[in-house]
């Protein structure tokens, strides 16, 4: 089955920047659209950014439209998160996803297949 693994959060100062990096283990996964998500504590789980497989196609949530970008290179089977300007609202595990059907599909998690294990990031005011 396969797997995806994020990696590049941490502790950063409010205004600052991480990139988050989420690798595929199966070349299945190339073809399938990618999200990110994120979860604060005791809140429901965040439609953040999707991307399809082409790259063609990019989705963000009203909160970080302008300062999160989200790509991936099919090559290395990775999706990223390129995420700036943080604020302290923005502390959260994210998790990425893949899903196999259409990208339109891509704000819900329902539409997703398969999850990663998230990855935690934390900005101080």
């Amino acid at each position: 089955q396969g797997q995806l693994v994020e990696s590049g959060g941490g502790l950063v100062q409010a205004g600052g920047s991480l990139r988050l990096s989420c690798a595929a283990s199966e070349r299945t996964f190339r073809t399938y659209f990618k999200g990110w998500f994120r979860q604060a504590a005791g809140r429901e789980r965040e439609f953040v950014a999707s991307i399809s497989w082409t790259g063609d196609s990019t989705y963000y949530a009203d909160s970080v439209k302008g300062r999160f970008t989200i790509s991936r290179d099919n090559a290395k089977n990775t999706v990223y998160l390129q995420m700036n300007s943080l604020e302290p609202e923005d502390t959260a595990v994210y998790l990425c996803a893949a899903g196999r059907g259409s990208v339109s599909y891509s704000r819900t998690p329902p539409g997703y297949d398969y999850w990663g294990q998230g990855t935690q990031v934390t900005v101080s005011a």
